[in-house]
């Protein structure tokens, strides 16, 4: 397993594997109104869209995308960063790619400059999240409205 910059090129095998992580990760804890939400986000061209203006990774094993994840900048903050789409296929969640990516991210240019990094995480990921560091936000242990939790982690 690898990690490196995502392109373009990816945008399709990176949407079908983040569709597929969403429909069968996430479908116990979100309704399927909710779902249809994620999925909106997750096509090959929104992709590429997160991707122009963010640093995305995508996780390999050969030639196989088998994650992804993005950092850019927390509503246009130099010392505050924000973490976005980040999956691992259901069949490789538990053996550390997951962590792989986050550690990957961290060290992006985005993270270094950062006093605090943010991440808005699914119900699916917020132990997760937790294990990497992150806390709930103060004053935010539910959700919003879109079901997330909002959690950071300071430098």
């Amino acid at each position: 397993m690898y990690i490196r910059r995502f392109t373009p090129a990816d945008a399709a095998a990176a949407s079908d594997m983040a569709i597929h992580t969403v429909n069968i990760s996430n479908a116990k804890d979100y309704t399927p109104e909710q779902m249809d939400e994620f999925l909106k986000i997750l096509t090959p061209e929104e992709l590429i869209k997160k991707a122009s203006w963010t640093h995305m990774y995508v996780a390999c094993d050969d030639d196989e995308i088998i994650g992804c994840g993005a950092i850019g900048p927390y509503w246009g903050k130099e010392d505050e960063s924000c973490l976005f789409v980040i999956f691992v296929l259901p069949e490789k969640q538990g053996s550390g790619i997951g962590r792989a990516i986050i550690n990957a991210l961290e060290s992006d240019e985005y993270a270094l400059r950062a006093r605090c990094i943010r991440v808005s995480g699914s119900a699916t990921a917020l132990g997760f999240y937790q294990k990497m560091g992150y806390v709930l936000k103060e004053g935010s242990d539910s959700p919003d409205e879109e079901g997330l939790y909002s959690l950071e982690k300071y430098r």
